[in-house]
């Protein structure tokens, strides 16, 4: 997403999740390529980096030196079932923008309690699956929740789906997919996999999959398709479309 596209007209949410998809390879950016890269002005990507810190991200840095993330933004499960840990995605995330005050205040710091006990994820996370729990203010995480069952088994299982996608700028495709790993960014879940048509990785925001197919095929690790690799490659590039 980040670096392809003019920012005019852009939702701050939108760039926001840019600026995360740059800055988890775990490197040192500066504030002027940030800058360039998401096409805004570096005062803005200051206060970008303030709201991300604010949001929960691990985000270290300061003017002139640069920002990275300090830990892994992708975190392993606890000892929780995935429909456990999807039911209390929803929940943190419709509670934390609750209108009675005492319900958003304590499911902030529910989500805080469970990232501070959570352990450190020093691989790729176990089935595919990952978490961030702090809420952000971005899409509602209720959109495309109709189709998580059926990802979820997709990664769990090695079943080949075939997507109906809309791109962020309006653009409509259809995509038959390996999905490989599911993560929550806080009010945001994207799904990784192996694109046939692209043959090449990509990540979708699953609020943005239109419709989800499966097609009876199951698929095998093959080299240069696996989970390992793509997150491998993501310290070297930016693998988000």
């Amino acid at each position: 997403m980040a670096g392809g596209r003019k920012q005019t007209g852009i939702r701050r949410s939108d760039r926001l999740f840019d600026l995360i998809q740059i800055l988890r390879d775990g490197k040192l950016h500066t504030a002027r390529e940030l800058a360039e890269q998401v096409e805004v002005s570096e005062r803005t990507i200051w206060r970008d980096m303030a709201t991300l810190r604010a949001s929960g991200v691990p985000v270290e840095g300061e003017r002139g030196v640069g920002y990275m993330v300090t830990a892994p933004i992708t975190l392993p499960p606890m000892n929780l079932s995935m429909g456990e840990l999807e039911a209390l995605h929803l929940a943190v995330a419709i509670l934390s923008e609750a209108t009675d005050p005492d319900l958003a205040s304590n499911a902030k710091s529910l989500a805080a309690k469970i990232d501070a006990v959570l352990p450190e994820n020093t691989g790729p996370p176990a089935a595919g699956w990952g978490m961030a729990v702090h809420p952000f203010a971005f899409a509602d995480a209720r959109t495309g929740f109709r189709h998580m069952p059926l990802l979820r088994t997709a990664v769990r299982e090695k079943k080949v789906l075939r997507i109906g996608y809309l791109a962020l700028d309006g653009t409509k495709s259809t995509r038959l997919v390996r999905p490989l790993q599911l993560d929550y960014w806080g009010r945001v879940w994207t799904m990784s996999a192996w694109c046939e048509e692209r043959a090449d990785f990509r990540t979708f925001r699953v609020d943005r999959i239109e419709s989800t197919i499966d097609t009876g095929a199951q698929f095998r690790d093959e080299p240069g398709k696996t989970l390992a690799e793509f997150l491998a490659l993501q310290k070297a590039s930016k693998v988000f479309k």
